[in-house]
């Protein structure tokens, strides 16, 4: 008789635990909780789980998962800001922003963004969902978001979502859906996108508005990827990393002393200029640059930077970043320095070599954040499944072509006068600079005619500069000010003449 319950259990386990392993199509789980935010305590609900997204013919193809914070006792929705936040990747969770800036918890890390172990999250008493209700979308693959088969088990095409263009058109889709659900087609919209979600939330700018008769208030774009600047094989492109190098060089101590001893506001606007009137057109010559020209500007740069002139001559005034990185203090300590953010330090299997063997940012976030984000999303807020959780997902290959999102902003904000934006960089950030932001900002209106609905702010530390207790607080603030300087007030949409 024993042996047959051990049996009847070893079959009934065999059937509990032989299904298979995936997402729900569509689902909510809704939790609530309080926090104190800026000193004054707000009561919130928390709703996660998945949302499909639909073919033309109205079948579910994919499903996004999504965390939802909505304020509590808020009479008038029409009245309460929605933001929709994105990171990047292409291929990132939204995870980032999420649990270490804009959301209630942050990460328990120390001020400058280490690790702490026991990982975990802890109160954020500077989201800013005091002012604006947040949903943290998760693009196909990443996070728990994925494909869905079809009746005969067949996944669909990857050109339908891993794109510039397939990714603005199909979250454009599920944003519509998202809003009409959650009964917040009256609220005043933003749209918040980091890294390449830069890129995202330019082109989901014109496509909400022109495919799905959304307009939005506000864009931010977080240490922005902009493509139109990467992975174009236009050396003049890298004149503009030179601001970067002299803030990355001036936190490690490695400018000549008398910019050394500035501070570093004091320092970069005089390199912009430099970069802009000299290093672009002087690397636009390429090696029909004068000799003396080419000697001076190289002098000139290794002032800035912290690099040698021999080794920026030895590059033709084209420093890779990479390099710099490996570079910067090869003969000083022999660490790399961060890609990310480069205030962190790596070691590498040797000193030689023209890049870092790991980016030592990375490993330190993935460290904190991966622990953290499966704690939080199964223990605060209650979803709970055996799916991994994919900090960054299977993506590739990513068409890049047809880039217009820089135009699309452009556009969508002419069409429309409510709309501004808000750009965020770290000056310590290597891979999307800070320079580079402000390049794009000058570009997205040629004419100059919307510059005034423009805003850039820089901070002290890296890519994601929230991990820094300081700019944790003030990054917030600023983004409740451009949410409170972009609000309607009753004006009427419209150009008025001088």
């Amino acid at each position: 008789m024993k042996n047959c319950l051990i049996l009847a259990f070893s079959l009934t386990s065999i059937f509990v635990f032989s299904q298979n392993l995936k997402i729900p199509t569509d689902t909510v789980i809704v939790t609530s909780h309080s926090a104190t935010i800026k000193n004054k305590a707000i009561s919130y609900t928390a709703t996660t789980g998945t949302q499909p997204v639909w073919n033309k013919k109205g079948a579910p193809i994919a499903t996004l998962f999504y965390t939802y914070y909505e304020r509590s006792n808020i009479k008038n929705k029409a009245d309460r800001p929605l933001v929709i936040s994105f990171n990047g990747g292409p291929g990132s969770a939204s995870v980032w922003m999420h649990i270490a800036y804009t959301g209630p918890k942050v990460l328990k890390i120390d001020n400058e963004g280490y690790p702490i172990q026991p990982y975990g999250v802890k109160d954020n008493p500077n989201s800013i969902l005091d002012v604006a209700d947040i949903v943290y979308v998760n693009p196909v693959n990443t996070g728990y978001s994925r494909m869905i088969p079809n009746k005969e088990g067949e996944l669909p095409k990857r050109e339908t979502f891993f794109g510039i263009n397939a990714d603005i058109k199909y979250l454009a889709e599920w944003i519509n859906t998202f809003v009409s659900r959650k009964d917040r087609w009256e609220s005043p919209k933003y749209i918040i996108g980091e890294s390449y979600g830069g890129t995202r939330v330019m082109g989901l700018a014109n496509e909400l508005q022109n495919k799905q008769w959304m307009y939005l208030n506000g864009v931010i774009l977080v240490s922005p990827a902009d493509y139109k600047l990467y992975s174009t094989s236009q050396p003049v492109y890298s004149a503009l990393n030179l601001p970067y190098f002299t803030a990355a060089a001036w936190y490690q101590k490695a400018l000549p002393p008398d910019l050394q001893e500035k501070d570093l506001l004091d320092i970069l606007p005089e390199v912009e200029d430099y970069t802009i009137k000299t290093v672009m057109p002087a690397i636009a010559q390429g090696g029909f640059i004068p000799e003396n020209e080419k000697q001076n500007v190289a002098g000139k740069m290794a002032y800035y930077s912290g690099l040698s002139k021999k080794t920026i001559l030895q590059n033709n005034l084209n420093i890779p970043t990479a390099f710099f990185w490996k570079e910067l203090l090869r003969d000083k300590t022999g660490h790399t320095i961060g890609r990310l953010d480069s205030r962190y330090l790596g070691i590498d299997k040797s000193e030689s070599g023209s890049k870092p063997d790991f980016n030592p940012e990375l490993t330190s976030w993935l460290h904190s954040f991966t622990p953290a984000i499966n704690y939080y999303i199964k223990k605060h807020l209650n979803f709970k499944t055996d799916v991994k959780y994919n900090m960054f997902g299977d993506v590739h290959p990513w068409d890049r072509r047809n880039d217009n999102t820089r135009d699309g902003l452009r556009q969508a904000m002419a069409q429309n006068p409510y709309l501004k934006v808000l750009i965020q960089s770290g000056y310590y950030d290597g891979a999307t600079t800070y320079f580079g932001a402000k390049y794009t900002m000058w570009q997205v209106d040629p004419s100059g005619k919307m510059k005034d609905r423009f805003t850039f702010k820089g901070y002290r530390s890296g890519h994601m500069m929230y991990l820094r207790h300081d700019d944790l607080i003030s990054a917030n603030d600023d983004l409740r000010e451009f949410i409170n300087n972009s609000l309607s007030q009753g004006k009427a949409a419209k150009y008025l003449k001088e």
